[in-house]
């Protein structure tokens, strides 16, 4: 390994479809990089360790239960970190900042940077667990991370208002492969077809696991006002991610509760949302709290059209070339919605999330998101590039 070359150890609480998984995945599978990334999931492998092995990305994984961290577990992750002699840890979430951070110093190792992925807003709705680590983060930032990287302005500000060093903390944005997320027809053919939908039905949909801060709840009703006053267009709504199936009962019961299963396609989690966002005409956001909204850059990125709550940076993602709302309002979210469906009926999908991609592709460059992660551990390491 050339002294150019620097060793980072990732902890990352689990390795399942998440936005910070696949920002981690991006990040230590960018080809060219002078870094060598070794993995640790705190839990298990999920969907993104086979994928890390076959691009060449040592992983381990530590198989302590979700949200539960054991002695046993905390003192492999110590000695894996001892074993490896990284230049430099890098954490990823609540969980893995306090116990990455603890065990890379045990570990002999300073230069640790830690990971906010979450907005800070809402906490209240968040586990109690969630809420406890994030206290005992905001008494060790200033002892255990050389740096705190958060993913947006947003989340800086709203966890240095909780405790965190604010002179410690880095914004860098989110970055995307281009060449992937990208418009497709082909793709856009295909997967509607797996959905069902024909033709030239407006679809509308949301890519986001079943959680309380996702909100479905608020695009739920805001399609239900729209139905309801006749102002829909005949569009679908399809909903992807973890827990969006007919065996989810309390999306069930609040489907029910609006009369809302015609209008609606439950896709469940999906390996290629690429092709998921060529397929809709306009992605919604309805999640009262942020970080940096992955989805809405990639919806962007494939050509759709975007509607979002003013959650974390998904107005400054945005910019003008879309429609932002305020959170936990479903008449604003319907107003949103319909005049964005509007927008596309009058100019074209194509034409219409032009802006959109144009922003992303000036703005949110991948490239440009490795070489930030690279300078801020060199630095921490004392490296030179």
């Amino acid at each position: 390994m050339s002294a150019a070359t620097l060793r980072v150890v990732h902890v990352i609480a689990g390795l399942g479809q998440g936005g910070a998984e696949s920002v981690l995945w991006r990040l230590s599978t960018y080809p060219g990089q002078a870094v060598e990334h070794i993995v640790v999931s705190l839990t298990d492998e999920g969907v993104y360790g086979e994928r890390l092995r076959a691009a060449g990305v040592t992983v381990h994984t530590l198989d302590m239960p979700r949200g539960r961290i054991t002695l046993g577990g905390f003192m492999a992750l110590r000695r894996l970190i001892a074993a490896a002699r990284p230049d430099a840890v890098q954490t990823w979430m609540y969980h893995a900042d306090l116990i990455g951070g603890l065990a890379a110093r045990l570990a002999g190792v300073r230069a640790i940077a830690w990971g906010i992925r979450n907005s800070g807003a809402h906490l209240e709705r968040s586990s109690r667990s969630a809420r406890m680590v994030l206290r005992a983060c905001a008494l060790l930032s200033g002892v255990l991370p050389g740096a705190i990287v958060c993913a947006a302005q947003d989340a800086a500000e709203r966890h240095a208002a909780k405790g965190y060093r604010r002179d410690r903390m880095v914004v860098i944005a989110n970055g995307y492969d281009l060449s992937r997320y990208a418009p497709d027809t082909a793709a856009r053919e295909r997967v509607r077809g797996q959905w069902g939908l024909a033709g030239d039905v407006p679809v509308i949909g949301c890519v986001a696991r079943w959680d309380p801060l996702k909100d479905h709840a608020n695009l739920l009703r805001a399609v239900a006002a729209l139905v309801r006053d006749g102002r829909d267009g005949g569009l679908r709504c399809v909903l992807v991610g973890r827990g969006m199936t007919a065996d989810n009962p309390e999306l069930m019961a609040l489907v029910d509760k609006l009369d809302l299963r015609e209008r609606l396609v439950l896709a469940g989690p999906s390996d290629d949302v690429p092709a998921v966002m060529n397929g809709l005409d306009l992605h919604v956001l309805s999640s009262c709290a942020e970080g940096f909204p992955n989805v809405v850059a990639e919806a962007m990125a494939c050509g759709a059209y975007c509607v979002a709550t003013d959650v974390g940076d998904a107005a400054y993602i945005i910019g003008d070339t879309g429609v932002v709302v305020p959170p936990e309002q479903p008449e604003a979210l319907a107003r949103g919605i319909e005049s964005a469906l509007r927008e596309v009926a009058l100019r074209g999908r194509s034409r219409a999330g032009e802006a959109g991609r144009a922003r992303v592709l000036e703005n949110f460059d991948l490239a440009r998101m490795v070489q930030s992660y690279a300078a801020v551990w060199r630095r921490l390491s004392g490296a030179s590039a």
